[in-house]
């Protein structure tokens, strides 16, 4: 079962920028995907971003795209999702997740989760 420990959340004022990181241990195959999904208090779980190491493909939510960059280092076994440009609404807890294959919708799909770090823009 793949690990992962996510870090970087904080309060921030809006246009500010943070970059999260997902630490990750246990993998056992070279095709797999990483997204990252938050969930804020009241609503669902949505995907935000999505890196599949088959084909380098990244994706992103209409609702980020421009701001949010999705990256890994595969020495560190770490993959960062670099936030600028930080709205109020993107106050959430942030979880990244794992599954073996491609980037897929939805949450049900991805095996393995992270604890979560708290993301909060407010002036």
């Amino acid at each position: 079962q793949v690990q992962f420990v996510e870090s970087g959340g904080g309060l921030v004022q809006p246009g500010g920028s943070l970059r999260l990181s997902c630490a990750a241990s246990g993998f056992t195959s070279n095709y797999y995907a990483i997204g990252w999904f938050r969930q804020a208090p009241g609503k669902e779980r949505e995907g935000v971003s999505c890196f599949e190491s088959a084909t380098g493909d990244t994706y992103y939510a209409d609702s980020v795209k421009g701001r949010f960059t999705i990256s890994r280092d595969s020495a560190k076994n770490t993959v960062y999702l670099q936030m600028n440009s930080l709205e109020p609404e993107d106050t959430a807890v942030y979880h990244c997740a794992f599954r073996g294959g491609f980037c897929v919708a939805g949450t049900l799909v991805y095996d393995s989760w992270g604890q979560g770090t708290q993301v909060t823009v407010s002036s």
